[in-house]
């Protein structure tokens, strides 16, 4: 059975995320320096038109330097649940990627020397099949491995050996006599 969001009523989500908070570090250092630039210069001209273009140029490096980065961050979310990572991301166009659990997929951390510091990373799933799916910049990266190992070991013993469910009809037919 399936709830309002797509999900089944028995999957729980364990954790919401987005890229860590420090790729807003220097959009916000921006922001401070063109309103400061802005409030200074605009009005200082004696020409009209150059005070404008002061502005509007302003604007444009507010939307382009700001809110882009901004609404970029916003719009990539990654979501893990009890059967499923799922990675949802874009402005206009949006895409999702899934990631069953039961698949099984090696969970990889990939680390620059600023996300080591910040104790985030990249972590790459691939699955053997597929395209590898990357959550990029994730914060806490240990945990959230640590998470996903426990996930899967869960989905797998749930399978059964061989990836069967549980139950199921084909079991093992080795016993001792």
């Amino acid at each position: 059975m399936e709830n309002r969001t797509g999900e089944h009523a028995s999957e729980r989500v364990v954790a919401r995320m987005h890229r860590h908070g420090r790729i807003l570090v220097l959009p916000a250092i921006i922001l401070i320096g063109v309103v400061g630039a802005v409030a200074y210069f605009f009005g200082s001209f004696r020409e009209q038109w150059i005070n404008l273009v002061v502005l509007f140029s302003g604007i444009a490096a507010i939307v382009l330097f700001v809110l882009l980065p901004y609404f970029t961050w916003l719009n990539r979310r990654y979501t893990l649940t009890t059967r499923r990572v799922i990675v949802r991301q874009g402005f206009f166009v949006r895409t999702r990627n899934e990631l069953l659990h039961s698949r099984g997929y090696t969970v990889t951390i990939k680390r620059g020397p600023l996300q080591a510091m910040s104790r985030s990373g990249d972590i790459v799933l691939t699955s053997g099949v597929d395209k590898p799916i990357v959550l990029k910049d994730v914060p806490g990266a240990n945990q959230v491995q640590n998470v996903l190992h426990d996930l899967i070991e869960r989905a797998q013993g749930q399978l059964g050996y061989g990836g069967y469910a549980a139950g199921s009809v084909l079991r093992d037919e080795t016993s001792v006599l």
